[in-house]
């Protein structure tokens, strides 16, 4: 992983920002600094600032993210899906097996909106755990797609690791949004 300068995150966050989104300042502000130590903080800034949805508070943010994450991986299992032909067996296994990786991990991430959409004080920690380890196995589950073209060249293994690491990316964005979302303790719930 590349470390940038945290000044230049700064230029190119404002840089990005003034790129007409649909957020007012405070939640743009809120957008800012929760994506600024994400793991893919320009790609969780250019997502998030962009979300027509409601993104005023953490919880809504980390579920902004996880929304995101979960479109992301439904178009990616789309086209995935439909991009079978043409291929040797070996290739249409792998892309077959992806599928149901990525089917696995959209049911992680619809599980995960659901139990933050609902949380509660008293079941807020097992709440929130359950999140955690939800996004945390969609992740594996995309990252077992790619391993399952261990041996497979050519264009079909770089079109499906450049998709399947754009869903990774933004997933692993929105389990840093969950994780900040449980280390506030649901302020602004």
């Amino acid at each position: 992983m590349v470390t940038i300068p945290f000044f230049v995150l700064n230029i190119l966050l404002f840089l990005s920002s003034s790129a007409a989104t649909p957020k007012s300042g405070a939640d743009h502000d809120l957008v800012r600094s929760s994506c600024v130590h994400a793991s893919y903080p320009s790609l969780c800034f250019r997502t998030l600032s962009s979300y027509s949805g409601p993104a005023n508070t953490p919880r809504e943010l980390a579920q902004a993210a996880v929304k995101v994450s979960l479109s992301r991986a439904r178009k990616v299992s789309n086209y995935l899906s439909t991009s079978v032909t043409g291929y040797n067996k070996r290739e249409r296994v792998a892309l077959s097996d992806c599928v149901e990786q990525i089917d696995e991990s959209m049911e992680e991430l619809s599980k995960t909106l659901g139990e933050l959409k609902h949380l509660r004080g008293e079941t807020f920690e097992f709440q929130m755990s359950n999140a955690q380890t939800w996004v945390s196995a969609a992740l594996t589950n995309e990252d077992t797609c790619l391993d399952g073209f261990e041996g497979v060249d050519g264009k079909v293994k770089s079109n499906v690791k450049r998709k399947i690491t754009n869903v990774a990316k933004v997933t692993s964005n929105a389990l840093y949004m969950i994780n900040r979302l449980n280390e506030s303790r649901g302020r602004h719930r």
